[in-house]
């Protein structure tokens, strides 16, 4: 683009024009019901089974959310022949082993973030999804939303010139959640929080060949805060990526993007649904549509993209590709590695 009078239209498609499916939620915490709330609001999407290793908190979320059926196991969730699709939404410590219970089961599974707990685990998950002929989607909603499909048009058209500065922080008040703090929940910042920077700098500028990263550990051994530079882009040479990551205290948790003729700025969350902000030369301002989603509702769009996959007969997803996926959890896996976290069993 060379002109700043208008912004791209997001061509993500309607929520509603998904074709559904039915979906069995494995884990009733908070981001599932936030899930089946997003669906409930904005698709066709069917929402039939919970499961839980209690039985009472999956009939508390049926109850509450108009689900059929609520189940003490998640082997008894994935083995419902009703269910069509089952999305993860354990905390991450978890995600490769029930991940590999729905594949082995041969649903189609929509697996939260982070993906896994490192490489190793992700790599295994994504090569029995493929053994089994299985869709298979890391659940990083902010990849799907129409704000980041305005950002993807603004950087395959050239509208910054060249990329030199990615800026981007995710910082939250976490340290009285107990999970944050355990490493043998694979607690700690980084892959709660962190990996939503991360995995922003990967979208826009590709993987990075340099990883630098510094940051300060709790008394349990896992990192309250990460500083990450990242560089050696092969298509941005020139260009770097300055990353935080808090669980200790509530930071802007924006972003920005600028180069040589432009720059994008995302106020916070950069993550959720919201407006693309382009500062043109001289500081003039284009600013994209409102949002049409606002807040966790916009789950439903990595949901509904998911649904199209299976319905298209696709296995994986060209927005997020497994392999990417893989290789941002590696990447993570060295940050951690120069910050100095090892989860318990790795």
């Amino acid at each position: 683009m060379t002109e700043l009078e208008a912004l791209p239209l997001a061509r993500t498609p309607d929520p509603m024009a998904a074709p559904p499916l039915r979906w069995g939620i494995l884990a009733p915490g908070g981001i599932a019901r936030r899930m089946v709330n997003a669906l409930h609001l904005h698709t066709r999407q069917q929402v039939v089974a919970v499961g839980s290793r209690d039985l009472a908190r999956a009939q508390a979320l049926a109850g509450d959310l108009g689900i059929d059926r609520a189940y003490g196991s998640y082997e008894e969730l994935v083995a419902d022949p009703d269910v069509q699709a089952v999305y993860v939404a354990s905390p991450h410590s978890g995600h490769a082993a029930h991940a590999l219970l729905a594949i082995e089961a041969g649903k189609p599974v929509l697996v939260e973030k982070a993906f896994t707990r490192n490489r190793a685990e992700a790599e295994r998950v994504v090569a029995a999804a493929r053994a089994h002929g299985v869709a298979l989607l890391e659940a990083m909603w902010t990849r799907f939303l129409p704000r980041t499909d305005v950002v993807r048009q603004l950087l395959a058209d050239g509208a910054l010139g060249d990329v030199l500065t990615l800026q981007a922080d995710h910082g939250q008040s976490l340290l009285h959640v107990p999970r944050m703090v355990r490493p043998d929940l694979a607690g700690g910042a980084l892959l709660d929080l962190g990996i939503y920077p991360v995995s922003y700098a990967v979208f826009a500028l590709g993987l990075p060949g340099t990883v630098r990263a510094s940051g300060e550990l709790t008394d349990a051994g896992v990192d309250l805060q990460d500083v990450i530079a990242l560089g050696g882009f092969a298509g941005h040479p020139q260009a770097m990526a300055d990353l935080f990551t808090g669980m200790g205290a509530v930071t802007p948790t924006s972003a920005s993007i600028a180069g040589t003729n432009a720059r994008i700025e995302l106020d916070g969350a950069f993550y959720t649904p919201g407006q693309v902000r382009l500062v043109g030369p001289g500081g003039t301002v284009s600013v994209s549509a409102p949002a049409p989603i606002e807040g966790h509702e916009g789950l439903c769009y990595e949901a509904v993209h998911f649904a199209q996959m299976v319905a298209d007969g696709r296995l994986e997803s060209d927005l997020l590709p497994l392999d990417e996926s893989v290789a941002i959890m590696g990447l993570l896996d060295e940050i951690r590695a120069q910050v100095g976290v090892v989860y318990p069993g790795e």
